[in-house]
């Protein structure tokens, strides 16, 4: 029995048929998209490399980390922007001993020179200390709060410079008294607080040691 096949499937008809079944909806979303498409070409590119000598692609590993970490960092900088510094911010934020105070460390020292020149030693007592305590805030090396006090800003230092526990708890007595007890302060009070801080400048907190 001789059996013909009902459809031509190089007839113009049957070419519209498989078009229509192909435009259905379930086909359409089954098409890859260009993200898939460019993602199965980088997949590719990647593999290529490795297709060296017996398939070993092992000197160019590092080399392709490295490209696929500065497109990674390109891209982090075109999508969220240049990082900034939150220190500032922390700054902006700074109270000082019940003082609201945004000046970094240097510009408290400046202010407090200033002070000094004119004779005004209770600013400048008032300036220096507060210049000691920022830059230790600024290092990271003691965090002032709020409600920080002179004696427990003391304290803290002290552990991390404890050859100068003395010398902070009496930098911290002179504060309190010209802020406090309407003590007028001197020069040598003054030269006191200076030599303390620049001391404290050169303070390094050893990094912990690691045990094997």
């Amino acid at each position: 029995m001789h059996l013909e096949i009902p459809v031509d499937p190089s007839s113009p008809e049957a070419q519209e048929w498989l078009r229509d079944e192909l435009a259905r909806p379930e086909y359409q979303a089954a098409k890859p998209t260009w993200f898939d498409v460019a993602s199965k070409a980088v997949q590719d590119w990647i593999a290529s490399l490795f297709q060296g000598p017996g398939g070993n692609g092992g000197p160019l590993l590092p080399l392709i980390v490295l490209l696929i970490l500065a497109g990674l960092i390109v891209a982090a900088f075109f999508i969220f922007g240049r990082p900034r510094r939150n220190r500032r911010s922390a700054i902006d934020r700074r109270s000082l001993f019940g003082v609201e105070d945004g000046r970094t460390a240097s510009d408290l020292r400046a202010a407090a020179e200033r002070a000094a020149r004119s004779g005004d030693w209770v600013v400048a007592v008032e300036e220096q200390f507060r210049a000691i305590a920022a830059a230790l805030d600024e290092r990271t090396l003691v965090h002032v709060t709020p409600g920080t006090t002179a004696t427990e800003f003391a304290q803290q230092a002290a552990r991390i410079a404890p050859g100068e526990g003395e010398a902070l708890r009496r930098a911290a007595r002179v504060f309190d008294e010209v802020r406090y007890l309407d003590r007028p302060g001197s020069e040598g009070s003054y030269q006191l607080l200076v030599g303390l801080d620049q001391r404290l400048q050169g303070v390094r907190v050893p990094a912990p040691q690691v045990v094997a």
